[in-house]
C-alpha cells in the first residue's frame, strides 16, 4: 500500500506537471500510449487535465481484447458446431461481438463455452471432461503467451489427447512498427506498455530509436509513473534524443523475463501474417505452435474456415486503435455502445480505450450536461 501511496501523492503529480509545463516548448508534441492499461489511468486520474494543451496524448493497439479481430471470433464459434467440443476463454473475450453474436450470447444459446482466468483452468476442464475435446481460445501480447506456452508444455507431459490451443497471441513490435510507417500519424515519441516489457523487455523497442529516430519511455501505470515518463519525453524530444527509457524500473529489465521468453520459444513460433483489428494483416506479427507441438493446436485438429468480417456501421473502433481517431467521436458511443449493451472490443475490454472514456468522462459529462 506504501508504494501505491507513494506513486499517487498529489504534492508529487503537481511538482511533476508543473515541471511539464516549465520544460515544454512553442510546439506541438504528440505522444502515444501503447498499452491500454496507460489509457485507463489517463482518463481515470484526468492525467490530461493537468498537462499543456500543445501536448496530445494518442491512443494505440495494446489492448489484447481490441485488436483481435471480428473474424477470429467468428472462427472460434465455428468450433461450437461441434457438440463434442467445449470452448474456454477469457472474461473479456466471453462479450467481444462476433460478427452476429458473442461468445456469452452463443453460450446462452446452449452451446458450452465456459469463461476461465488461465489456461491451467481450460486443462482441468479437459481431465475432468475426458470424452470431450477442450479448447484455449488463446488471445494476448506477449503477457499472456508465457502461461500459455507452459499449459501446452504441461498437457503434453500428461499426455492428453483432448485439449488443444486456438493460438491467436500477437506480439507488440510490429504493430509499433506499422505505426510508425504510416503516413497518417506524426508521433514525437511512445509510452511504453508496462506489462508486455516486463515479460520482453525493452531491448525488442530498439527499432524505434534507431530506425526511426523516436523516443520510447517504458512506464508504470501509476500517475506518477506516468506523468514522469511524459516528463522524459517531452526533454528528449526538446533535444532531439530519439532513445529508448525504462522508467518502470521495478518491474522491468532490458533482457526481460529469460523463463517466460525461453518458455514462449519452446512452443511458439511466428506467424508469417496475422490480421490486426484496425491494422490489416502484418507480418511476423502473431504467434503459432510449432510442429513439435502439433497436437495441442487447435488449428491442426480441426477445419476452421478463415473468416473475414467487416466493422460494424458506424463504428470506428479500428481508427480509434491506431491513434487516427479518439473514443469520443464515435456516434455510438453512450448510445448504442455501452458496456451493458457493447457494439465494439474497445467498449468491452478493462483495457479499451472507450471503455475507459465512457467511465471516466462520458457519465461525468452526461451528469454535468443533465
Amino acid at each position: 500500500m506504501k508504494m501505491v501511496d507513494e506513486y499517487r501523492n498529489p504534492k508529487q503529480i503537481l511538482s511533476l506537471a508543473a515541471k511539464i509545463g516549465d520544460a515544454v516548448q512553442d510546439r506541438g508534441y504528440r505522444f502515444m500510449e501503447i498499452c491500454g492499461g496507460h489509457t485507463h489511468s489517463i482518463y481515470r486520474f484526468g492525467l490530461s487535465d493537468l498537462l499543456p494543451r500543445n501536448i496530445e496524448l494518442i491512443h494505440g493497439p495494446g489492448c489484447p481484447v481490441c485488436v483481435l479481430p471480428i473474424g477470429k471470433v467468428d472462427e472460434a464459434l465455428t468450433l461450437t458446431n461441434d457438440p463434442d467440443v467445449i470452448l474456454c476463454a477469457f472474461g473479456d473475450v466471453m462479450r467481444v461481438p462476433g460478427s452476429k453474436v458473442s461468445p456469452l450470447q452463443e453460450r446462452a444459446r446452449g452451446k458450452d463455452i465456459r469463461m476461465v482466468y488461465s489456461p491451467l483452468d481450460a486443462l482441468k476442464i479437459a481431465v475432468q471432461n475426458p470424452l470431450k475435446h477442450v479448447v484455449f481460445f488463446a488471445i494476448g501480447f506477449e503477457t499472456t503467451a508465457p502461461s500459455t506456452a507452459l499449459t501446452i508444455m504441461q498437457a503434453s507431459q500428461m499426455k492428453l489427447t483432448n485439449f488443444s490451443v486456438f493460438c491467436n497471441h500477437v506480439t507488440v513490435g510490429p504493430p509499433i512498427r506499422s505505426i510508425l510507417e504510416s503516413a497518417e500519424l506524426d508521433l514525437d515519441g511512445f509510452v511504453g506498455p508496462g506489462h508486455v516489457s516486463a515479460v520482453v523487455g525493452t531491448k525488442v523497442y530498439d527499432f524505434v530509436a534507431q530506425e526511426f529516430g523516436r523516443p520510447l519511455v517504458v512506464s508504470g501505470f501509476e500517475p506518477v509513473d506516468i506523468l514522469e515518463s511524459l516528463l522524459l519525453l517531452i526533454n528528449m524530444v526538446n533535444r532531439k534524443d530519439g532513445s529508448i527509457y525504462n522508467q518502470y524500473v521495478r518491474a522491468v529489465k532490458r533482457e526481460g523475463n529469460l523463463a517466460a521468453i525461453n518458455a514462449m520459444s519452446e512452443v511458439f513460433e511466428e506467424r508469417s501474417r496475422f490480421e490486426w483489428r484496425g491494422l490489416g494483416f502484418i507480418d511476423q506479427s502473431a504467434l503459432k505452435i510449432k510442429e513439435k507441438y502439433a497436437p495441442f493446436d487447435t488449428e491442426m485438429r480441426f477445419t476452421i474456415p478463415a473468416i473475414r468480417s467487416p466493422e460494424p456501421k458506424n463504428a470506428i473502433c479500428g481508427d480509434v486503435l491506431i491513434g487516427a481517431k479518439r473514443p469520443e467521436q464515435c456516434e455510438l458511443l453512450g448510445k448504442s455502445c455501452t458496456p451493458e449493451s457493447p457494439v465494439g472490443a474497445l467498449m468491452v475490454s478493462s483495457e479499451g480505450a472507450c471503455s475507459a472514456y465512457y467511465t471516466y468522462v462520458h457519465r461525468t459529462l452526461a451528469t454535468v450536461e443533465g
